[in-house]
């Protein structure tokens, strides 16, 4: 059994035993390190296909945070974090590439959670992922994670955001069934919630979703035409409404914003940095 399946296993153990927005919950201090190595073109060749990147030249901007994905399982599943890790949704990431990274790149990958913030609908934690080169940081991004629960009076909303305005629509993508399975086998993260619509049903979901992390990955495909050329340096993205499966979705743009909507909703808004 691989690390990330024993993670998994252990927060399915531990979730029941853990109560979300517990009054002054502390996160705890430990941060994961994977130390430097190469990365297995086997499994970065199958995330590419399945988001749409190509299967040779930069890695992709969104990468490094599939690899440190199993980190922050095992932080998350961990007897001192304070929310269960099962049902967590991803609501928003920023991703930001110092450098243009290859492949064959010996990255060390260090994860943490930097803070808890009450939400509308729950509370939030942030966690973060770094890649250095020979001790430099090279990329990084920022994570929100949302443990859904009832809350009270003293649990603020988020932060407005202006609505964002329709932009104009570029492509159509047809979801598959079983999307989430395929995104899931490619990048390690088989959260419930993405598999099958009896397990995502018991988190409150109608049927299960897809992945924030895919849906983000495949703009960036579509954002630099499926060349894979490494130009975009950074990326926010906000996960605004879960995107069922199947389902048909509108990947829409204009300069360096993006959104996919489902008719007149939008599930997903953000924008891109390019290279100068």
């Amino acid at each position: 059994m691989t690390g990330l399946s024993l993670s998994l296993v252990r927060g399915a153990l531990t979730s029941p035993f853990k109560r979300a927005g517990r009054p002054g919950a502390t996160l705890p201090p430990a941060r994961e390190v994977i130390p430097p190595g190469r990365i297995a073109p086997g499994p970065l060749a199958a995330y590419s296909r399945i988001c749409g990147f190509a299967e040779s030249g930069p890695l992709p901007l969104t990468y490094p945070h599939v690899l440190g994905f199993p980190l922050a399982m095992r932080l998350m599943t961990g007897r001192g974090f304070p929310l269960p890790v099962l049902g967590l949704v991803h609501t928003w990431i920023e991703i930001t590439a110092h450098r243009a990274l290859q492949p064959t790149d010996a990255l060390e990958l260090t994860v943490y959670a930097d803070g808890l913030t009450p939400h509308q609908r729950g509370t939030e934690v942030t966690m973060v992922t770094e890649a250095r080169l020979a001790g430099a940081l090279v990329w990084e991004s920022r994570s929100g994670y949302l443990s859904r629960h009832a809350t009270g009076a003293e649990a603020a909303p988020p932060p407005s955001h202006a609505s964002s305005p329709e932009l104009p629509a570029v492509a159509e993508w047809r979801l598959p069934a079983d999307l989430g399975r395929r995104y899931g086998a490619a990048s390690g993260d088989r959260n419930p919630i993405h598999l099958h619509p009896v397990t995502a049903r018991l988190f409150g979901f109608p049927r299960h979703i897809a992945h924030g992390m895919w849906t983000v990955a495949r703009c960036l495909t579509e954002a630099e035409g499926g060349s894979g050329t490494g130009r975009i340096r950074s990326v926010r993205a906000d996960f605004k409404a879960p995107v069922l499966l199947p389902s048909t979705v509108t990947y829409a743009a204009d300069g360096t914003a993006f959104q996919v909507r489902g008719g007149s909703r939008v599930h997903l808004a953000g924008s891109v940095v390019r290279e100068g």
